[in-house]
């Protein structure tokens, strides 16, 4: 069973505002459940963010470097 955050506890996995957290439930960016009055944020939801923004690393450049160093 996925673990259930509350939009505090989001945006503290996140590192973003809980103003940030609630402006993205608005926005409907981020899937919720509403138990109630509560609304609570599946786990998998940090999890998919920070694969959506998973950007890697680029080679290095070694053609530029060696310029550089004959200068």
């Amino acid at each position: 069973m996925k673990r259930l955050l509350s939009v505090p506890e989001f945006a503290e996995d996140l590192g973003v505002t809980v103003a940030c957290g609630r402006r993205w439930l608005l926005e409907r960016k981020i899937a919720s459940v509403k138990l109630g009055r509560l609304i609570r944020i599946p786990s998998t939801e940090v999890d998919r963010l920070v694969e959506e923004g998973f950007r890697p690393a680029r080679p290095r450049r070694t053609k530029r470097r060696k310029r550089m160093l004959q200068m």
